[in-house]
């Protein structure tokens, strides 16, 4: 029988996250875990290095809560609006602390993680010639390609200690779906030592095995399943919520100013004891307001045969 692993934000982060480890908390706009960067500032995680393609607002939060010590990413900002100023003020200010970073291209994060996942000592990329990316990340290296006379560069795999990912859907042995705009969650599954994964909702197994092609992570590379309803806002979850872009433009404000940063921290994640306060401070309205209507992605026949 397969080992049964639900357990609650709290406990998981606990077991699995651990200071100065390096921690990826993916999903490409879609189904970002705020939830889970919440509990690790909640529990005051010190000294991670964090893994991103694209650090959203919710690496903006964390750092500003002092958990990290170093980002590796490949796009910055806080989306449609502009600076993620937390992380701004460390790494051009060192304000409170410097914060070191390790900037790649997109694909050069996905190929990180491809290499992380298939124990590869390295991947190539071409799209590294005539950018000025290899002259500031030492780690994108040129070598001789032993098939020709011509250079390729190459990044090295991504292995995180933990990764983090958000999917509409899980049993309780791991067995993930995810539909609607997919990132490289299931790269930095594969690539990680341990992972979490959080969901709207835990199925039955037999939900997951009556639509299989939804499976995107299986539960075999998977350490706790985390069922937290409304984990990823202000991002959203395809079918249950919808981006809230408000919030990402009231960010903007917020994160500018130190002391107005510190006091969202307080109120809205040190103050309260869990992601589900977080939805009750919200209130049904918000929920109201971001639930999208239906529309039904149609069944197929898969054929019975004898």
């Amino acid at each position: 029988m397969a080992e049964r692993k639900v357990a609650s934000m709290r406990d998981a982060i606990a077991d699995l996250v651990r200071d100065g480890e390096t921690l990826a908390i993916e999903g490409f706009t879609h189904l970002i875990c705020f939830a889970a960067g919440h509990e690790i500032i909640r529990q005051r995680r010190r000294d991670l290095t964090l893994c991103r393609m694209t650090p959203d607002v919710i690496y903006d939060q964390m750092i500003g809560a002092g958990v990290a010590r170093k980002l590796v990413f490949s796009w910055l900002g806080n989306p449609g609006v502009g600076s993620l100023h937390a992380i701004r003020r460390r790494v051009e200010d060192a304000d409170p602390a410097p914060l070191e970073i390790e900037e790649y291209s997109h694909f050069g994060m996905v190929c990180r993680y491809v290499a992380g996942a298939s124990n590869l000592p390295f991947f190539p990329i071409r799209s590294y010639f005539e950018s000025d990316l290899p002259k500031a990340n030492p780690r994108i290296v040129p070598i001789r390609s032993p098939y020709g006379d011509e250079d390729v560069y190459v990044v090295p795999p991504l292995r995180p200690d933990v990764a983090i990912v958000h999917a509409q859907r899980a049993d309780a042995f791991g067995n993930a779906q995810i539909w609607g705009l997919l990132g490289c969650q299931k790269e930095a599954a594969f690539a990680a030592d341990r992972v979490i994964v959080v969901c709207e909702e835990v199925v039955e197994e037999s939900v997951i095995r009556a639509d299989p092609n939804r499976t995107a992570i299986p539960g075999i590379v998977v350490d706790a399943v985390v069922e937290e309803p409304f984990a990823c806002h202000p991002s959203y979850a395809q079918g249950y919520y919808d981006r809230d872009n408000r919030f990402y433009l009231e960010w903007d404000a917020i994160a500018r100013d130190p002391e107005r940063l510190e006091l969202w921290l307080n109120e809205w994640v040190y103050d309260l004891g869990s992601h589900s306060e977080y939805v009750e401070k919200w209130g049904d309205a918000q929920w109201s307001r971001l639930r999208p209507g239906v529309a039904m992605s149609g069944e197929v026949n898969y054929g019975e045969y004898a």
